[in-house]
């Protein structure tokens, strides 16, 4: 018998104890694993080298507040402005207030968005027919397959933040690099409906003209509107996109705290079982050392017993966790948080990592009690 087969016949002698070891360590890591994607997903992640280059002008005290839309002349004399769209959520209910029935829905310039979204695809044709209809909308094609929706479909609004229903026709399916749930319409045809709306925008979408510009334009629009009765606020996408999440707490603290957890929890499961593992076997030791098996090579098959065990819950870990980020990126309600969310590879070495390290650091301190006790001592040892 190989060194190989002996530590993966010993790793489930008892069978029943490795495999509630092994569901131990896969839970713990799905947790990790979620949780790191979560992690890298909202902090690390810096989107398609097209967003780099966006930025979102909001009130400076609360984006409940509207700004001018004649606002948008002036930023777009700011060096380093590419192209401006002005953008309102609309907020409205489709079909009921369940969440599965959940979508973005922003009102915006049809001549303007498409040239700040520069990495979203539409055909010639429906961006023209989007043009010239005033009650015309656009939608994510994830969203459309979702509904079933078509060009020429109809979809109605009702309005919860703007009075009024909203009767909007399709008129064309664009597709970005990630899902975005989201729905355009022609602001006109808000303002019609609302005349308080007229001349308003909560926020504007700017495209600079190179990531290096992003930071300049971001000081200069602020600067220009600094003593205005309605000053702004302008930062990056993705720094937008954070605020929302920044609002529910400190998240980062909240997601390290369960990390820092799950790694020490796992490790205490998995020491003790090798503690038990180990000390059951210690009459076994003496044996092996009998044959011949140096103090080196039992620490070393104990340890890999330890980290076999270890490695295979990390990886069912892994596979959960992937099916649960699925989940996640399409559960109802929640998705508009976590778009385009997925495991990385980086992740995947991460949660081996740990799974391996949990193996080698539970495992060491009794082989290496084990590796160094005597024969004659072993062989009158009884657990």
């Amino acid at each position: 018998m190989t060194l190989t087969r002996f530590v993966t016949k010993s790793a489930f002698r008892n069978k029943r104890r490795s495999v509630l070891t092994v569901i131990s360590i896969t839970f713990s890591l799905v947790l990790l694993t979620l949780m790191t994607t979560i992690w890298h997903s909202w902090y690390i992640d810096k989107g398609s080298t097209q967003s780099a280059q966006r930025l979102i002008t909001r009130h400076r005290v609360s984006l409940t507040q509207t700004l001018p839309i004649f606002y948008r002349e002036k930023m777009r004399a700011v060096p380093g402005v590419a192209a401006v769209a002005p953008t309102q959520w609309y907020g409205g209910i489709y079909k009921d207030n369940k969440p599965e029935n959940f979508f973005a829905q922003f009102a915006t310039d049809p001549d303007e968005i498409f040239k700040v979204m520069t990495d979203f695809t539409i055909p010639g044709d429906q961006l023209a027919a989007w043009q010239k209809d005033q009650a015309g909308a656009v939608v994510d094609s994830e969203l459309a397959k979702k509904f079933g929706w078509k060009v020429g479909d109809r979809v109605v609004l009702q309005g919860t933040i703007f009075p009024g229903n909203l009767e909007l026709t399709i008129r064309g399916i664009f597709k970005a690099p990630e899902p975005t749930i989201t729905l355009y319409f022609n602001r006109k045809y808000l303002e019609e409906a609302v005349s308080f709306f007229k001349g308003a925008s909560g926020t504007f979408n700017i495209l600079a003209a190179s990531p290096d510009d992003v930071p300049k334009v971001a000081a200069g629009v602020d600067a220009l509107f600094r003593n205005s009765p309605q000053p702004t606020k302008t930062e990056s996408e993705k720094a937008f996109q954070l605020s929302f999440i920044n609002s529910i707490g400190n998240v980062k603290a909240f997601i390290l705290s369960i990390c820092m957890a799950v790694v020490f929890a796992t490790l205490l499961v998995s020491a003790n079982t090798m503690a038990m593992s180990i000390r059951e076997r210690t009459r076994e030791v003496a044996v092996l050392k009998t044959l011949g098996f140096t103090r080196q090579t039992i620490l070393g098959l104990y340890i890999g017993e330890s980290v076999t065990v270890a490695m295979i819950g990390g990886v069912l870990g892994c596979l959960l966790a992937v099916g649960m980020v699925t989940g996640l990126r399409h559960a109802p309600g929640l998705g508009f948080f976590f778009l385009g969310i997925h495991v990385t590879f980086s992740t995947y070495v991460l949660a081996l990592l740990v799974s391996a390290m949990v193996g080698l650091l539970s495992a060491i301190v009794p082989a290496y009690h084990a590796a160094k006790i005597g024969i004659v001592e072993g062989l009158r040892y009884v657990g």
